[in-house]
C-alpha cells in the first residue's frame, strides 16, 4: 500500500505558534510520504485507494526523546526520593537484572507491545550496558514496523558492582562489538552513542567514545543538568568545565557535527544555554520526570521561544506514562506554576507550543518528520475521540485540547509509520 489518501480531520502544527486545522479533508501519501492535504482530491491523485475515517482525528504520530526500556518494569516506584537516591535504590539494580537474556526478553517484549499500542511513533531509547540484550531490543523494535534510536549504555563508574563496565576499554570494546553485530540488520532501527551521564563515564572512556562516534558517524543521547546534586558532582568530576555541558564539549560529545539529545535541562544557565543552541543540541523536556523526582521545572517556554530545538521525553521510569500526549500535558500545567511560583517573565505553554514540541520539535531529530507538509515522512495516528464529544459541537482546537488532557492509548485506533499501516 503505497499510495493511498487518508480521509477524516487532519491536524498538524504550522509552527511553534499556529495549528492548522481541516476538516472532512484528504491527505494524501505517496511512498512512504506526505504528498499534502487537500480539500478535494487533486486529479493527480483520484485513482488512490480512500481510507475514509470519516469524523475521527488524524494527526502526525508523536515523538519521545528520552525513554527507558529496561525501566518499564519498575514504573511508579520509588518517586518519593531524589534522582541519585532513585537511580541507586531502584534503577541500578532493575537495569543489572537485563544480564540475564530471558529476563530481558520478557521485559522487552512487555516494554514494545506498550508502547506499539500508544500514540508514539519515533523514539530515542536507553537500554543497558548488556550487549545481547540491547541487540534483542533493536530486533524487537524493528519487528514492531516503529523507528526508534537505541542507545547500549556505556557507564564505568558510579553504577555500583552489578551494574559497571570494568573499565574504559571494556566498555569500548563491547561499543564496537554491539555496532558491528547490528550494521546493515535493520530498516527502522538506529544505534546511537550513549554516555549515561558524566558521573557514569570517566574521561578515559569519554574520550574513546569520541573516536567511536566519528569514525561510526553516530547520534549521542544522555543526560544534563537534571538535579541540583548531580551538577554539583559534576563539578567535582570534572574540575576543568565551567559548567555542565562544558563537561560533554570538552569530549566533543556535544552536537556539532553530530546529532545530539540532552534530557531535561531544568538547570541550564546562560552559558549552558548559548552553548545548546549553537550546537544545535536537541532538548528532551520530562515534566513527569522532573516532577516525579523533586528535580525541578525546566524552562521549557523560554527555550523555545530563543529558538533552542526542543522536544518532549516521556523518561520512564522516571516519568509514569509513555503517552507523549499526557507529555504535553504535564509540560503546559508544570509551566504555569513556574510562571506562578518563580518566573513570570516566562509566560506558560500553549496547546499550540506543546503540540508542536510533540510533534515538528521532536521530529526534527529524525530529519522531516512531525508534519503533513509535503514530503515529510508519513507517520500518523488516527484517535476516535466520539465518547469525549457528549452533547456539545466542539472546534477542531477544542476536540485536540481534550486529547491532549484525557485521552488513553485505546483511543489510537491506527497508526502509519513511514506509510505502512500498523494496525
Amino acid at each position: 500500500m503505497n499510495k493511498f489518501i487518508l480521509k477524516g480531520n487532519i491536524i498538524y502544527s504550522k509552527n511553534e505558534n499556529e495549528i492548522n486545522f481541516y476538516e472532512a479533508s484528504y491527505l494524501v501519501v505517496k511512498d512512504g510520504k506526505s504528498q499534502g492535504v487537500y480539500n478535494r482530491i487533486p486529479e493527480e491523485f483520484i485513482n488512490y485507494e480512500i481510507i475514509d475515517f470519516e469524523d475521527k482525528i488524524i494527526m502526525p504520530g508523536l515523538v519521545d526523546l528520552h525513554i527507558h526500556a529496561p525501566q518499564y518494569n519498575f514504573r511508579g516506584m520509588g518517586l518519593d526520593l531524589e534522582l541519585l537516591d532513585w537511580l541507586n535504590t531502584y534503577t541500578f539494580k532493575a537495569e543489572a537484572k537485563f544480564k540475564d537474556l530471558s529476563y530481558a526478553k520478557r521485559s522487552y517484549k512487555r516494554f514494545v507491545d506498550y508502547i506499539r499500542r500508544g500514540p508514539n511513533t519515533r523514539f530515542a531509547i536507553f537500554a543497558t550496558l548488556h550487549l545481547d540484550p540491547t541487540i534483542i531490543l533493536m530486533d524487537m523494535m524493528e519487528e514492531s514496523g516503529l523507528v526508534s534510536f537505541i542507545g547500549k549504555v556505556n557507564m564505568d563508574r558510579n553504577g555500583g558492582a552489578e551494574l559497571e563496565e570494568k573499565d574504559a576499554d571494556e566498555s569500548i570494546k563491547t561499543t564496537i562489538s554491539w555496532l558491528d553485530k547490528i550494521k546493515g540488520k535493520y530498516k527502522n532501527t538506529y544505534p546511537i552513542i550513549t554516555p549515561r551521564f558524566i558521573p557514569s563515564c570517566s574521561d578515559e572512556l569519554l574520550n574513546k567514545l569520541r573516536k567511536v562516534k566519528n569514525e561510526y558517524k553516530l547520534p549521542i543521547q544522555s543526560h544534563l543538568s537534571e538535579n541540583l546534586g548531580e551538577i554539583d558532582w559534576v563539578k567535582d568530576l570534572v574540575p576543568k568545565s565551567d559548567f555542565y555541558g562544558e563537561a560533554y564539549e570538552l569530549f566533543d560529545l556535544f552536537g556539532k557535527e553530530n546529532k545530539t539529545i540532552m534530557a531535561h535541562c531544568v538547570y541550564s544557565n546562560d552559558k549552558e544555554q548559548k552553548l545548546m543552541k549553537d550546537n544545535g543540541v536537541f532538548i528532551a523536556h520530562c515534566p513527569d520526570s522532573n516532577t516525579n523526582l523533586t528535580s525541578g521545572i525546566a524552562p521549557a517556554g523560554k527555550y523555545l521561544r530563543n529558538g533552542q530545538k526542543i522536544g518532549l521525553g516521556s523518561d520512564i521510569a522516571g516519568g509514569v506514562h509513555s503517552s507523549i500526549f499526557k507529555a504535553m500535558a504535564d509540560a503546559i500545567k508544570v509551566s504555569k506554576l513556574r510562571y506562578r511560583l518563580v518566573d513570570e517573565s516566562i509566560k506558560p505553554l500553549s496547546i499550540e507550543e506543546a503540540f508542536y514540541m510533540a510533534t515538528l520539535g521532536g521530529g526534527e531529530f529524525f530529519g522531516k518528520v512531525g508534519s503533513f507538509e509535503k514530503d515529510y515522512e508519513f507517520d500518523a495516528i488516527v484517535i476516535d475521540d466520539s465518547y469525549l464529544l457528549e452533547e456539545d459541537e466542539l472546534t477542531l482546537r477544542q476536540r485536540l485540547e481534550r486529547i491532549i488532557y484525557i485521552s488513553e492509548d485505546r483511543d489510537v485506533v491506527s497508526k502509519f509509520v513511514r506509510g505502512e499501516r500498523l494496525f
